[in-house]
């Protein structure tokens, strides 16, 4: 960016870059999102219609991650001491609770509102802009994540097509639509942060991220005969268990199918 369209003090300009580079991307992915609602649903259990491409895009992510991520979080997980570690996630969680407050607010979750309310107030303060947990020292219940996918998804709206987003990983077409929107809309690092300092943070974040999932990729790895499969399981699986807020399955649909498969099976 240029010192000429750079907006005062470096930092971003939400409207400018929301409203006119990226109001096309916003609106191509509602449309596919909602066309595709419907057929997903129809669809059971996994909507995949382009399987190749995400695919092809799946092992090309591999590949980024063998070469530049793999690398990274190892270095990061050596060179950075644990405390620091924490902190950082500590800072960044609550940073983004404005978002998940937000969230919980549109779900009608107004405990889990409060909840997420007064961690951020108290670890803004008392825990230094958030770089430490106080809100759980104090006694406060464990922190949540909501996100503008999973508040869709309450109000019925289906996930879509499976997607694999170069580099970012597994999605679907619901899931990306909130991602895009959050981001530019929605994320505080967007208004606080210069250009610098927000590319800085997404960069350790998504590190950081790599280096927390590293145990659990590793073990995915050597125990999947398709590992794009596998992946694609366990992400449509947690997508909706978030969007339960843990809650079990209470599909009417889903009982009765099990109900006369055991039916069909005492006939045999």
């Amino acid at each position: 960016m240029s010192a000429a369209t750079r907006p005062a003090g470096g930092r971003h300009s939400p409207c400018r870059v929301g409203g006119v580079l990226f109001a096309p991307v916003i609106m191509l992915a509602a449309v596919i999102m909602l066309a595709s609602a419907a057929g997903a649903r129809a669809q059971a259990p996994v909507y995949d219609p382009i399987e190749p491409v995400n695919r092809a895009i799946f092992s090309f992510n591999r590949v980024i991650d063998g070469l530049i991520l793999d690398p990274a979080q190892q270095m990061y997980g050596y060179a950075v001491p644990e405390p620091a570690k924490t902190g950082f996630r500590n800072f960044l969680s609550n940073l983004t609770s404005p978002i998940t407050f937000l969230n919980d607010l549109l779900q009608g979750e107004r405990e889990r509102a409060g909840v997420t309310l007064g961690r951020f107030m108290i670890n803004s303060t008392l825990g230094f802009f958030g770089v430490f947990d106080f809100a759980s020292v104090v006694g406060m219940d464990e922190p949540h994540t909501e996100d503008l996918g999973q508040t869709l998804g309450v109000y019925g709206i289906g996930s879509g097509p499976y997607l694999v987003l170069p580099i970012l990983g597994p999605s679907s077409t619901r899931d990306a639509f909130g991602f895009v929107v959050t981001t530019l809309a929605l994320d505080p690092v967007t208004y606080i942060m210069s250009d610098d300092a927000a590319l800085a943070t997404r960069i350790v974040s998504g590190v950081d991220t790599r280096y927390q999932l590293d145990p659990a990729l590793d073990d995915l790895e050597r125990n999947s005969l398709d590992l794009y499969a596998s992946t694609r399981t366990i992400y449509l699986q947690k997508r909706e268990a978030e969007i339960r807020n843990g809650a079990p399955v209470t599909d009417d649909a889903n009982y009765e199918d099990i109900f006369n498969e055991e039916f069909e099976e005492s006939l045999e």
